[in-house]
């Protein structure tokens, strides 16, 4: 097999570079209208057919022989019977990732909370876990046990009541890391179908699968033009491009530590993208030297070369301050700080799924076991959106109790107010409530 690199190579003070960036970063998720058309009909189907239709599905669309609904429901003895299944080696690296994601998000639980006004009026919020939570996993060769970790476990910690997990098995390949996944993280239950057609039953339920409240996890265009269809009927966590890596270095890291970091995402799909931003422009030659280099010896080097050749580049910065400038610019998914001093030069970052800061410390590290999620906003979206977290499992609910003087004290405020917008109702409801003396003043 032969591969070669023609990563792009961009320099900050060429005065086209905003425009060259802004068509390197450019990416559209969306679906054209025969998989737009095909995802509505599958919705169509499962809302009228439920189960039926699922097993219909499955036995077109995975290759898998299933009889009724029964054949597609895995229960709690077969998520334990995965864990006898893999090595003492892969359950130990599971649990210990699982406990490490646990430990994490413990400490993003949030808890209600209430004040009381000098009047006796009381104001707080309610923080609630929602009822069921759905976690798609995609199935099959292609597939990813430390997703099931960071979905459900956040789940779980938020107080999340029923966890149900869909996972295709393709001509009936059943991948037992994920199953095994599933157990630790104490998912509740397990339906092996995919597709658009296991959101829509997830979304709306059927006789067997339970309607739940959100869907979280990644999936192939079918999934997440789904996705896009059913949010509103249920919550969704977001609609996710490529995965992207964004390394920010000073020169003096290792370049083939550098050119595997771009390969980890690279490595994803062919649409991955995987940018090194640096001020030492021999430091990029070497870079590539090693991208060159190391190419060949990559599993999935054709996967890799095409991610690297159609959307990845090395840029050239004037210093640190525009390489972070150019950072905040790309938003990325990951961002490494390879750098001598990464605390220095946090407090800039503004835009970032993740920070990986130092050295030593890999994208890698951070999709599996570190702790923090590795369910990140991709294209962009980390300007205003953040990684999946117990707080997407929770809802918050608004408490407000009146004493008889504060309804009386806040009535004169809304009755102004509301008569101001001619909403006359809404002021003789807060009139209602004035204290008799006060309607007099």
């Amino acid at each position: 097999m032969t591969v070669s690199t023609a990563i792009a190579r961009l320099n900050a003070a060429d005065p086209d570079f905003a425009r060259h960036l802004d068509h390197l970063l450019s990416w559209e998720s969306v679906s054209d209208d025969a998989v737009n058309q095909r995802v509505l009909d599958i919705i169509k189907a499962v809302r009228e057919r439920g189960d039926a239709a699922l097993v219909e599905f499955t036995q077109r669309f995975d290759g898998v022989d299933a009889k009724s609904i029964d054949d597609l429901i895995l229960g709690r003895e077969r998520l334990e019977l995965a864990l006898t299944r893999i090595t003492d080696t892969q359950r130990a690296a599971l649990e210990k990732a699982a406990e490490r994601v646990r430990i994490y998000h413990e400490r993003q639980k949030q808890d209600s909370w209430q004040y009381t006004e000098a009047d006796g009026t009381v104001l707080g919020q309610k923080v609630t876990p929602l009822d069921r939570a759905g976690l798609y996993v995609p199935g099959g060769k292609a597939s990813y046990p430390s997703s099931v970790l960071m979905n459900a476990i956040p789940a779980k910690v938020a107080g999340v009541t029923e966890v149900v997990m869909v996972v295709p098995t393709p001509r009936g390949e059943v991948n037992e890391l994920v199953l095994a996944a599933a157990c630790i993280a104490g998912v509740d239950r397990v339906f092996t179908v995919g597709g658009a057609q296991a959101v829509a039953a997830l979304a709306y339920g059927t006789e067997s699968v339970p309607q739940v409240d959100k869907i979280v996890g990644p999936g192939n265009i079918y999934v997440a033009t789904a996705k896009r269809h059913v949010f509103g009927q249920v919550g969704i966590d977001m609609i996710a491009g490529p995965s992207e890596i964004l390394v920010v270095c000073d020169g003096q890291t290792d370049p083939d530590w550098i050119a595997m970091d771009l390969f980890s995402q690279a490595e994803h799909d062919e649409d991955a993208q995987a940018i090194l931003v640096s001020p030492d422009a021999e430091f990029l030659d070497r870079v590539a030297a090693s991208i060159a280099k190391l190419l060949p010896t990559m599993e999935r080097a054709e996967i890799i070369e095409k991610s690297v050749n159609g959307r990845g580049a090395l840029i050239l910065v004037r210093d640190m301050q525009q390489a972070i400038d150019v950072a905040n610019r790309i938003a990325p998914e990951h961002l490494e700080l390879s750098v001598a001093d990464p605390q220095a030069w946090l407090p800039q970052i503004r835009h970032a799924g993740a920070i990986f800061m130092g050295r030593h410390t890999s994208e890698a590290l951070g999709d599996y076991c570190a702790g923090p999620n590795h369910v990140l906003p991709t294209s962009g979206t980390a300007r205003f959106s953040s990684p999946l977290g117990v707080y997407d499992f929770q809802k918050r609910s608004s408490i407000i109790f009146c004493s008889e003087q504060g309804a009386s004290e806040l009535g004169h405020t809304a009755s102004v107010l509301a008569r101001g917008e001619s909403l006359t109702a809404h002021a003789r409801s807060a009139e209602y409530r004035i204290l008799t003396q006060e309607k007099g003043n």
